[in-house]
């Protein structure tokens, strides 16, 4: 199994990853989270990983902190929650904020997320309750890099891939992009103004 990933990021397209170790390139799933920090493309970066095989393939999930992994692992452990799910969880809300709405059992919450609906969460808040003692908040998120010459369309791809249908994502991106936003503040923003209403 691969635990860890240690290497040159080659290429960053939300929410896949390509990380070269030792000439052979790992493609990663990562959550906005994970994006958010890392270092630009040519860098060195370290990647917690979750292995995940099943019968149609091996993906990996790769992440910064280990209060994401053990976050995403819990997730999987919840009855109707898969990888892509859980990435989306971890796109759209903090650890603590999540850890603080499972333990409020704020079903209305929860369901912003996209792919979560009202039995999901409510699954969630009983069989994580008592597991998301331990989470930790994240560090701060910072931007990084020059906007590209298409940031809300990089933005719109991401945000679909996370889950949210198109006119969502739409609607979302027109109303937070701002002149001078690279596609991760268009995406942080997005999701951000999809949790509060």
């Amino acid at each position: 199994m691969i635990g860890r990933l240690r290497g040159i990021l080659i290429s960053k397209q939300p929410p896949s990853l390509l990380v070269e170790v030792a000439g052979v390139g790992y493609e990663v799933e990562a959550p906005m989270s994970t994006i958010y920090d890392l270092p630009g493309i040519g860098k060195e970066v370290i990647l917690l990983i979750h292995h995940a095989v099943k019968e149609d393939g091996v993906t990996l999930y790769g992440f910064l902190h280990e209060s994401e992994r053990t976050l995403f692992r819990n997730l999987l452990k919840v009855s109707g929650i898969g990888g892509k799910i859980a990435l989306a969880v971890l796109s759209g809300v903090a650890a603590e904020h999540f850890a603080r709405l499972v333990h409020a059992g704020d079903v209305v919450a929860l369901t912003k997320i996209p792919g979560i609906g009202k039995k999901t969460a409510e699954r969630i808040v009983v069989e994580l309750r008592d597991r998301l003692d331990g989470v930790s908040s994240l560090p701060g998120t910072s931007v990084r890099g020059d906007a590209p010459l298409d940031a809300a369309g990089e933005a719109t791809v991401a945000l679909q891939q996370l889950g949210y249908k198109p006119v969502e994502v739409t609607r979302l991106v027109q109303k937070v992009a701002a002149e001078g936003d690279n596609a991760e503040a268009i995406i942080r923003k997005a999701l951000r103004a999809a949790l509060a209403g």
